[in-house]
């Protein structure tokens, strides 16, 4: 898998943007105003930070090695992911566990303005 497999993956979701807000490298997807996911572009192994529930969030940490407390973020809610030797399936599940999330945070107006785009 490779960063543009999780980008394409990503702007097929609805309301769902890409930014680049903190430097050329660092790629942030949102959905509507708010983040889901960011991409270190240069780092090797490609890596993400996905929001998860918090008790996934123990269980991958607990299972895989590659999944850890996301850096800068609330570790509780996110997690940097390297992606390599992790499932295809599992990458997808957490991306869509993040988007879903963020998704319905927003607001009521917010979340009607994109399911009607």
């Amino acid at each position: 898998m490779d960063a543009n497999e999780i980008l394409d993956y990503c702007l097929a979701k609805k309301g769902v943007t890409e930014t680049f807000p903190f430097d050329n490298e660092t790629l942030v997807m949102k959905v509507g105003t708010k983040m889901f996911l960011l991409m270190g572009l240069e780092r090797q192994p490609l890596g993400i930070n996905v929001k998860t529930d918090p008790e996934w969030s123990a269980e991958l940490r607990e299972q895989y090695p590659q999944i850890t407390g996301a850096y800068h973020m609330n570790k509780t809610h996110w997690n940097s992911v390297s992606i390599d030797g992790l499932k295809r399936d599992l990458i997808f599940k957490m991306i869509d566990q993040s988007y879903e999330l963020v998704f319905n945070s927003l607001t009521k107006k917010a979340r009607e303005e994109i399911n009607l785009s």
